[in-house]
């Protein structure tokens, strides 16, 4: 199968620090790769991968201090994308919506998969325009604002089944792994900890966005000796810092769409204690994987109870539900019903005769 993968432009691969939707592409495309498709990457330069790789810019955005218009970025990466269109099987959108424009007049069959949260007004509006457009969601909840999209799947993220160890005893501080940002809750993963008496490491990036909101609500609850704060970390720190963390805090406030943290501790054998909000109960095992919870109250509980989890069997359900090949075999299925799908379209045209004709 000839597979496009197009790319955002925000982050290279593997990405320094922070990067889900990046680092999700990228075990796809090795994925598929190793599966024996024929892969195409679109993406900045300084991705590293054994797919073909078009390199719309040198650098992707983030790693380059110069560049001030990402949407400049876009553009020339759709038009790099058309020209080759014809190439390829399937296309595999991971660029928001922006592709929309030339994907109602591409010829090829093509999927988008949406990274983000869909709830706010100004998306609805968007996506009913383009209602008709393939698309697959990361958790049936991320579906929940537009149900009546062109849904073709469901398709939980996937990780290297050797991409972080399995560490079978528990450390003796909490983590925090993620943004500080408000949606996040870095503050109820703080108070958790002094209720339970746990030291808290926090391994978090600050976005431009989110930096008064930092200073303001979360540098102050920093003035604490059991509070450690290391901000952003690298993809290799990240399995010391999971793997030996007693549990993970997720106690977010917001419609995660999936939360790749949460998968990412379980691969380590950390359990993890998260708040019920969007996709947590799908990816979650309440009392399995660690606990889900719905208050400060029950996040104390859970951290109090969290020996009844089983670390191995944290591994084991990742093994199962969260690897990268049952992610790029899931995709692959959507990419064969859609080619399917359009030599059925392409049929049902030739054998059907043309208006003129017909009036003739």
């Amino acid at each position: 199968m000839r597979i496009a993968q197009v790319a955002p432009l925000i982050e290279s691969v593997p990405p320094k620090h922070y990067g889900g939707t990046e680092r999700i592409v990228a075990y796809l495309t090795e994925e598929l790769v190793r599966l024996g498709h024929k892969v195409t990457l679109f993406a900045s330069g300084d991705w590293v991968t054994s797919a073909e790789l078009v390199p719309v810019c040198r650098r992707s955005f983030r790693q380059n201090k110069r560049a001030t218009d990402y949407l400049s970025r876009e553009v020339l990466l759709m038009d790099h994308v058309m020209e080759r269109a014809g190439e390829f099987d399937v296309i595999h959108f991971h660029t928001g919506c922006l592709h929309y424009l030339i994907a109602r007049h591409l010829t090829v069959p093509h999927v988008t998969t949406l990274h983000g949260r869909l709830d706010t007004t100004e998306l609805l509006r968007l996506y009913e325009r383009f209602r008709e457009m393939p698309m697959v969601s990361i958790s049936n909840s991320q579906r929940t604002p537009w149900p009546c999209a062109n849904w073709q799947a469901t398709i939980y993220h996937g990780l290297p089944k050797d991409l972080f160890r399995f560490h079978s005893e528990p450390g003796e501080y909490l983590a925090f792994l993620g943004r500080a940002s408000p949606e996040k809750r870095v503050d109820r993963a703080i108070e958790i900890a002094k209720r339970v008496g746990m030291p808290l490491k926090i391994a978090a990036k600050v976005d431009r966005a989110d930096r008064r909101y930092f200073k303001q609500d979360i540098e102050p609850l920093l003035n604490d000796p059991h509070i450690e704060w290391l901000g952003e970390i690298s993809d290799k720190d990240k399995d010391e810092f999971l793997g030996n963390a007693y549990a993970l805090l997720f106690p977010i406030d917001w419609p995660e769409p999936f939360g790749l943290v949460m998968i990412e501790s379980m691969a380590c054998g950390t359990p993890v204690i998260a708040y019920e909000c969007g996709s947590v109960p799908e990816v979650m095992e309440d009392g399995v994987t660690g606990f889900i919870v719905r208050d400060v109250d029950g996040a104390v509980k859970g951290v109090n109870q969290i020996r009844e989890v089983s670390r191995s069997r944290c591994r084991e359900v990742f093994e199962k539900r969260f690897v990268a090949e049952r992610m790029a075999s899931d995709y692959v299925e959507v990419y064969q019903r859609l080619m399917d799908n359009d030599v059925e379209r392409t049929r049902t045209n030739m054998s059907t005769p043309s208006r003129a004709l017909v009036s003739a």
